[in-house]
């Protein structure tokens, strides 16, 4: 599981050149990271216009995560049989096509179908974008080169809900996926120009074929299985049933196979480094935790609380702005001061984070809304670097590209599982907080009764103000399942600390080298 083959030695770039090509190979990175959060806050927009759900609009997510965590294998092999010039450009382009798709898509299936193979084409173009970016400049830089990179990912995701809100609010949902077009088609134009002469080595290489197969098999049914769960009542449905045992015994099968095979597709001996194994986990679990809880914030804000897919977005998009101040600081400090504790500082800010969303009441403000997401901004500055320097401490070099590949598959994977996890749990939650207020309510109790004629007073039927109660007890539940989903959230990242000091203290891996497989 490559980040890439080792580049060829082609002398760094210098002057414009180097300019331009941080432009284009950034503008890339910019874009596929856009997409990975621009979708979140037009989900009822998506889900209306389509005739859907907005849980089933959440496959929009889902579909492009999982189809880009299972060709993250896959760029390695790629690299080396195509080369990695060619193998981003086509990355780039196949980008746009899809992406071009997406916006014409003429139903939900249709959509999610070419969201994930526009996940899938997207796979290789962010590992290449760093192999390429730190071949353009001199090994003293390479700390600058990979600071300038993290910041593009880091941008991306706050202006993803602000572009999504206001393209979804003013123009349409299809051009959150149109504007990729132009932006793709300028940073292939110029990487082709600067980097065409400079394309590595090629040779053939076998690739683990049933490995990859039974990787797709058991990903893929158990992302079925976590979407399709709250549609047919979970291990009631006999489809649920037939997914969950495709795959268990799928992960099976792929474990046994990759364990033996010479050229596995994913290096499975990794998981003996302690801090492998721990470091991955504390990623995957809190990635999953993070980003199963800004999908549902912004569906809480539009379904509930009245506020358009721009207004979710500005509550959204503060999360970057301290992360870009802190970040540098991160990089630059994460080799003096022990990863592990930057990496529990993250965690208890994100407990914090959630703690203060899980006492949300439907008479919150904007400003109160706002905070959480402005603070949470610090976790996330020292949540990716530390980490990844938990998880690459003490591996060859050799293996650094293996072990970042097969991260960065779990980070990726956790993601789209944590999705449809949490708005599972949040329906669940809703439908138990419904009951319980309805029996509250007795149309004979003087609230109720004075309420009622209230409304009665203002015109409205006896029918008519039985709806109004439910919109409200409506509100009210889905208010108080939200916060029960933030409050567990909280203690789980508390309870992911002491995996981060189960791993030994990080030595001989830089802040660089971090970067470079924090994304």
């Amino acid at each position: 599981m490559a980040t890439a083959a080792a580049p060829a030695a082609y002398p760094p770039l210098e002057g414009s050149a180097r300019l331009w090509g941080t432009i284009a190979l950034s503008a890339a990175t910019f874009m596929n990271v856009l997409d990975t959060s621009i979708a979140n806050v037009s989900l009822p927009a998506i889900s209306g216009d389509l005739g859907v759900s907005s849980t089933q609009g959440t496959w929009v997510i889902t579909s492009f995560a999982v189809s880009n965590a299972i060709a993250v294998p896959l760029t390695g092999w790629l690299t080396q049989r195509f080369g990695q010039v060619r193998l981003f450009m086509a990355s780039v382009l196949l980008f746009i096509i899809s992406s071009w798709l997406c916006g014409l898509a003429p139903n939900m299936t249709t959509l999610i179908a070419f969201r994930a193979l526009q996940g899938f084409v997207a796979g290789p173009m962010i590992p290449l974008s760093q192999t390429l970016l730190l071949s353009s400049y001199p090994k003293a830089k390479a700390g600058l080169a990979m600071a300038m990179w993290s910041m593009t990912t880091l941008v991306a995701p706050v202006m993803g809900p602000l572009m999504g809100g206001w393209i979804t609010d003013n123009i349409s949902w299809p051009w959150i996926f149109y504007i990729n077009i132009p932006v793709g088609l300028l940073a292939a134009g110029i990487t082709w120009g600067i980097y065409h002469k400079r394309e590595s080595g090629m040779r053939k290489v076998p690739i683990d074929g049933i490995g990859l197969a039974l990787l797709v098999l058991w990903v893929g049914s158990l992302q079925l299985m976590l979407d399709k769960g709250k549609e047919l009542d979970w291990f009631h449905s006999p489809q649920v049933v037939a997914m969950a045992v495709v795959a268990v015994v799928g992960f099976a099968f792929f474990l046994a196979w990759e364990l033996t095979d010479k050229h596995p597709v994913v290096d499975l001996s990794l998981f003996k480094r302690r801090n492998f194994w721990s470091g991955a986990l504390a990623t995957a679990v809190a990635y999953g935790l993070f980003f199963g809880n800004v999908v549902i914030l912004p569906l809480w804000l539009q379904q509930f609380m009245g506020y358009t897919a721009t207004q979710a977005g500005m509550i959204m998009a503060p999360v970057g702005l301290l992360a870009i101040v802190f970040s540098p600081i991160v990089g630059l400090t994460v080799g003096k001061i022990d990863p592990r504790r930057y990496a529990t500082f993250s965690f208890l800010v994100f407990a914090l984070v959630l703690w203060m969303r899980s006492g949300f009441n439907t008479q919150a403000d904007f400003r109160t809304i706002m905070i959480p997401t402005v603070i949470q901004g610090v976790a996330m500055a020292f949540f990716f670097i530390p980490l990844v320097t938990i998880t690459l401490s003490g591996l060859s070099p050799d293996r650094i590209a293996a072990a970042s590949g097969l991260s960065n598959f779990a980070r990726i994977t956790a993601g789209a599982m944590g999705t449809s996890i949490a708005t599972t749990l949040w329906e669940n939650r809703a439908a138990l907080h419904h009951a319980q207020l309805a029996e509250s309510i007795n149309q004979g109790s003087v609230a109720t009764s004075s309420a009622m004629a209230g409304l009665g007073a203002s015109g409205f039927s006896a029918d008519q103000v039985l709806g109004q109660i439910n919109r409200m007890v409506d509100q009210q539940s889905f208010m108080l399942a939200a916060n029960d989903v933030f409050y567990a959230s909280a203690v789980l990242f508390l309870l992911l600390i002491p995996f981060v000091w189960l791993a030994k203290p990080a030595r001989g891996t830089g802040a660089s080298d971090a970067a470079a497989g924090a994304h």
